[in-house]
């Protein structure tokens, strides 16, 4: 009787093992049923919605739902980052991130509602480097001529960037202080805005993207660019080491959602995220329009992460860049 009494418990022990094996891997298995929501941090037509809108055809297709762009621009992208470390961690709410923006709000806002290691990041897929930019009759040709101008006429010149505490900011209180120039910028929502403002000649200059640098370079003058060689897009633009002023600012992107995802699913949007990143046609098309592609997943961006946080965070002590929280 005792055997018995053993055997049968035994049986039911094993089948409620396999019952939570088979449903515990089942969550990846069905994920996901429904739309995906992907909140852009800033307007359309920016360098999020550009590389959003290229992965969208991949992303459905590998993931068999609707990948649902929502535009949430505001406060140099804080807004949708705060609703995004709010969002339910299920998998159906990730959003686009910007690198160095993460890092630099919650250390210089006050109200920010989020910090860096709320989120997962699941994949960076692009950077571009951020470069300076004249408007077409500006009376400068060169990065010489435009520190000789901006010290000849402190805080006249209008030099554009992306929101506050960015890093087209960063960059702009980067080269003030490397170059002991002073200029007045002037925060827009998004690249695009920027692009019509030096365009139209309403702003002199602007620290600004690889991509609106390759777009527009007929229509502006572009006088240096942020990489450690020369971008093949824009070969007659110099570095800034070139010139003498050692500063590679960069912006990288991608995806990610609040941390507490369960990691089964995290898995599963990196394998799409990185099935798409490594295919050439996407690739050659994001190297077209001045990005410069990555394929990278969780590890690999999480390291991406820590390692820009520790140069930022040395860039603000050595030059003294961190104002008071606002």
């Amino acid at each position: 009787m005792k055997k018995r009494e053993m055997k049968k418990w035994k049986w039911m022990f094993l089948a409620v093992v396999m019952f939570l094996l088979l449903t515990g891997g089942a969550g990846a298995q069905d994920f996901p049923k429904g739309p995906l929501n992907y909140m852009n941090p800033f307007n359309p037509g920016g360098e999020v919605d550009i590389a959003a809108r290229a992965m969208q055809p991949y992303l459905e297709k590998n993931l068999g739902v609707p990948f649902v762009i929502n535009y949430l621009p505001g406060a140099g992208g804080a807004l949708c980052w705060s609703k995004l470390a709010a969002a339910k961690p299920d998998g159906y709410n990730i959003g686009g991130f910007s690198i160095p923006h993460i890092i630099l709000q919650p250390m210089f806002m006050k109200d920010v509602a989020f910090k860096p290691e709320d989120f997962v990041i699941l994949s960076i897929v692009e950077y571009t480097p951020i470069g300076l930019a004249v408007k077409k009759d500006f009376k400068v040709n060169t990065v010489k001529e435009f520190i000789e101008y901006a010290k000849a006429n402190p805080g006249k010149v209008s030099c554009g960037g992306v929101g506050k505490f960015t890093g087209h900011h960063f960059a702009t209180l980067q080269f003030m202080k490397m170059t002991g120039v002073k200029v007045n910028y002037v925060t827009f929502t998004g690249t695009s805005q920027v692009q019509t403002a030096i365009m139209g000649g309403h702003i002199d200059a602007a620290f600004t993207n690889s991509t609106l640098m390759v777009s527009s370079r007929e229509q502006i003058k572009v006088l240096a660019i942020g990489s450690a060689q020369r971008m093949p897009q824009l070969p007659g633009v110099p570095t800034f080491e070139e010139l003498g002023v050692k500063m590679y600012p960069r912006i990288a992107r991608g995806a990610m959602g609040p941390r507490a995802i369960p990691a089964d699913t995290q898995k599963r949007l990196e394998k799409a995220f990185l099935d798409t990143t490594s295919k050439p046609e996407f690739k050659a098309k994001m190297e077209q329009a001045g990005f410069v592609p990555q394929v990278m997943g969780i590890v690999e961006s999480q390291k991406y992460l820590e390692e820009e946080t520790r140069l930022i965070t040395k860039l603000i002590n050595d030059f003294e860049l961190m104002p008071a929280k606002k």
